[in-house]
């Protein structure tokens, strides 16, 4: 396989980003995975595409673009790196796909997307007020024939509120840890 061949397995070009070529891995190891693909070729195709993955995320970000650069990374993957991805890539293959994703080489994929880190730490915070609000609401505004509002309820939104509220904020200090590793490379 050549550089090249990588990019073409992920269907990324030259001079992606990590980001792009962990979204790329995620999609394919998904499509290729012999617990989810039946097909015959599946396995080959997901030992492929992981080593594909290995290759790019430890050589593209730091390669230039023109080819004695490539052949200098191949050169250095296949001595060093090579038969230790697809050992590994077996050993992926022969586990059941929720195995695999909880892997800590699986979860290192994850991509930290700030949009989507922000609207949930919205959403946590619109859980809270709305549930007090709505709640000290119902006390002040009882509606005839209806008991008044349980406090069992204003508990449990609460606790909902705050659990996603602590996991959408690790999830912005990591994608903060992670933006300030990329500024400083």
């Amino acid at each position: 396989m050549t550089a090249t061949e990588y990019y073409n397995v992920l269907e990324l070009q030259r001079g992606c980003s990590t980001d792009e070529i962990k979204k790329a891995y995620r999609k394919k190891a998904r499509e290729f995975h012999p617990d989810i693909n039946p097909s015959p070729e599946a396995k080959d195709k997901f030992i492929l595409v992981t080593e594909a993955y290995e290759f790019l995320l430890t050589y593209a970000p730091g390669m230039s673009h023109d080819e004695e650069s490539f052949d200098r990374a191949m050169n250095d993957w296949r001595k060093y790196r090579q038969s230790t991805s697809r050992r590994r890539a077996r050993a992926y293959a022969q586990t059941t796909y929720v195995r695999f994703r909880n892997t800590k080489f699986y979860r290192s994929t994850r991509i930290f997307d700030g949009t989507t880190i922000i609207f949930s730490l919205s959403i946590s915070v619109m859980v809270l007020i709305i549930a007090i609000t709505g709640y000290f609401y119902r006390i002040h505004h009882p509606i005839p024939g209806i008991e008044d509002p349980s406090i069992w309820a204003l508990v449990c939104f609460l606790v909902f509120g705050m659990i996603l509220f602590v996991i959408s904020f690790i999830y912005l200090k990591a994608y903060v840890q992670t933006a300030r590793k990329k500024k400083a490379r």
